[in-house]
């Protein structure tokens, strides 16, 4: 059965990338609709991919903002044939790292500690666990990992897409997706055991 659910998963991610490159092209053309339509179908994936732990709603939404700056100034190099969100997601990766690096030069050697999810004492084993105990999770694995399963799971890109953009190999995508897997089965099987 679940053969026959992916053939129209790909087929929808091919219309977006059709749909995509179709915007990206009008929007290299100088289309300002087509930039409105990108930056309101792309931005809620980019301000999820862009929120590192402990940093407020404020600090993400300006990253974001220089994402998309750094967009419109490099739309030129988009070239039309190419999968858009490998390129969009190298800008803001980018994007993110050099916003750390910013953050961490003007905060000196001061370092924000994760903030874990307090679980209800009256839980058991079976329950479910709830979006924040999986953010909370994806928040303890090291950022390249965490941006690979970012990627593959929630941005639904293909491990080589994910490679153009990580400026990886997908050998190298496929072990850190397994590593942050495992690490997962660890700290959500630790919080069940709690």
């Amino acid at each position: 059965m679940a053969d026959a659910v992916r053939p129209q998963h790909s087929q929808r991610e091919k219309a977006e990338d059709v749909t995509l490159r179709c915007l990206m092209a009008r929007y290299q053309s100088g289309d300002a609709i087509a930039a409105e339509k990108l930056v309101e179908r792309l931005s809620p994936l980019l301000l999820r991919f862009l929120a590192p732990a402990g940093y407020s709603r404020a600090h993400v939404e300006d990253v974001l903002q220089e994402c998309w700056m750094r967009i419109h100034k490099a739309r030129h190099s988009y070239h039309p044939n190419a999968p858009v969100l490998p390129w969009i997601y190298a800008i803001a990766r980018h994007t993110r790292l050099d916003a750390y690096r910013h953050r961490c030069r003007a905060e000196g050697r001061e370092v924000a500690l994760d903030q874990y999810v307090e679980r209800d004492a009256t839980l058991t084993s079976s329950d479910r666990f709830t979006d924040q105990t999986l953010i909370a999770a994806l928040n303890q694995l090291p950022e390249a990992q965490r941006e690979v399963i970012f990627m593959l799971k929630v941005s639904g890109m293909t491990l080589l897409d994910i490679a153009r953009a990580t400026s990886s190999t997908t050998g190298a995508v496929k072990q850190k997706a397994h590593r942050a897997y495992e690490s997962l089965r660890r700290i959500l099987g630790g919080e069940r055991h709690r």
